[in-house]
């Protein structure tokens, strides 16, 4: 089935609105997050803190808005299926945006926002796996499972805010970002070293190696066991110490001196250290008494946050019929920016706690700024239709 070309493609492909979507988003959010931490103005919070607020709307709001946009377009590479487009992918889009808009005027309507953010997620599961099983691409199995424990995790949130299941404000925040850190290892093993090897511009060959892939899930599930179910904080640091060694190898691997000529190698390079040194500062809860929010940042905005603003800003180009080999050049700013506001976050305070809400604010201004430059440069490519005239 052909889509009908118009000079408005937002709803052609998944990754136009869900990336345009999740841009404006973490704006509003960081804007409003920042207003309630610096400022000190209320948000009408029953059954949830604002920090519970803040966690989940950037790991279940914005974060799967990003996986929603790469997945519905990843997901016709994968199975020369059509994917949602037009009215389909218009209720996918309505039912996160509803969640979205319920949770920003405080938790007075959580009980609707569950259910919105819930069907959200199974429509899309239903999305991607659909046409997944359809053609058998059993690779992708894994992908899919993580969406269904996505689904459990918002879940028990749900469940934590009323009280009918201990644990399940822990369970569903942390278990939720995890679940984006651990795709990301997975995504990132397929494609960062691809996307190296063809944009450095010469011949080059990295260094892979089975046994260290195999051992990064391994310990990957360790963490998760650690940190979620044993709650060990002692066997989650070994483990966690472990998993920054495996991860610098491959890293170190992975590595050329080419990337650092390219914005949208470079910028997907980093975040995978950030996460490498997420773990290592893991590690330092136990052995140092470093701050675990630190490490959690080091995840949250060092590793997804520019990540995933580098990746909308790659698919984006490639999926309109633009050279990623040339991006916009101030889109660099941006990535820029967010990785200062990553140092600023999670450095920073290591050697200065005295002035730990500035480095905060600051941060999260960064935030806000790199995403206003994404906005206003990848916005024209996301609603007009592809350059070179073709469907998508």
């Amino acid at each position: 089935m052909s889509i009908k070309k118009t000079e408005f493609a937002l709803f052609n492909l998944g990754f136009r609105i869900f990336f345009l979507g999740a841009g404006l988003f973490s704006i509003i959010a960081l804007s409003l997050w920042m207003a309630i931490y610096q400022l000190r103005i209320s948000l009408f919070a029953q059954r949830i803190s604002t920090f519970q607020w803040h966690s989940h709307e950037m790991i279940f709001g914005y974060s799967i808005a990003v996986v929603a946009g790469f997945l519905l377009t990843a997901a016709k590479l994968w199975t020369g299926r059509q994917m949602p487009h037009g009215k389909p992918l218009m209720l996918i889009f309505a039912l996160w945006v509803i969640a979205r808009l319920l949770f920003t005027l405080g938790t007075a309507y959580l009980f609707v926002a569950g259910i919105f953010d819930i069907l959200f997620l199974l429509s899309l599961l239903f999305a991607v796996g659909y046409p997944i099983v359809k053609v058998k691409q059993w690779r992708q199995l894994p992908i899919l499972s993580m969406l269904v424990l996505f689904i459990v995790c918002d879940l028990l949130f749900y469940l934590g805010a009323y009280g009918l299941i201990d644990n399940g404000f822990f369970w569903g925040i942390y278990g939720g970002l995890y679940l984006i850190v651990g795709l990301i290892l997975i995504m990132g093993r397929r494609v960062l070293p691809a996307f190296i090897t063809s944009g450095v511009g010469y011949p080059v060959t990295l260094t892979y190696s089975k046994w260290l892939d195999s051992a990064n899930q391994f310990l990957f599930l360790a963490f998760l066991l650690t940190e979620l179910i044993l709650r060990n904080q002692m066997l989650s640091s070994y483990v966690a110490l472990a998993l920054f060694g495996v991860n610098a190898a491959r890293l170190i691997g992975w590595h050329t001196p080419g990337i650092w000529k390219k914005s949208l190698l470079w910028s997907m390079y980093l975040p995978f250290w950030f996460i490498t040194f997420g773990f290592l500062l893991s590690a330092g809860v136990y052995f140092v008494g470093i701050s675990k929010f630190l490490a959690i940042h080091a995840f949250a905005v060092g590793g997804i946050g520019v990540l995933t603003l580098s990746m909308m800003a790659r698919v984006s180009l490639g999926h309109t019929g633009r050279s990623f080999r040339n991006p916009p050049p101030a889109i660099s700013y941006a990535f820029v920016l967010l990785l200062l506001g990553a140092v600023v976050r999670v450095i920073v305070p290591l050697f200065d706690t005295g002035h730990y809400t500035l480095w905060i604010g600051l941060s999260q201004t960064l935030w806000i700024l790199s995403f206003a430059i994404f906005i206003i440069i990848y916005s024209p490519f996301l609603v007009k239709p592809r350059i070179d005239g073709k469907s998508g």
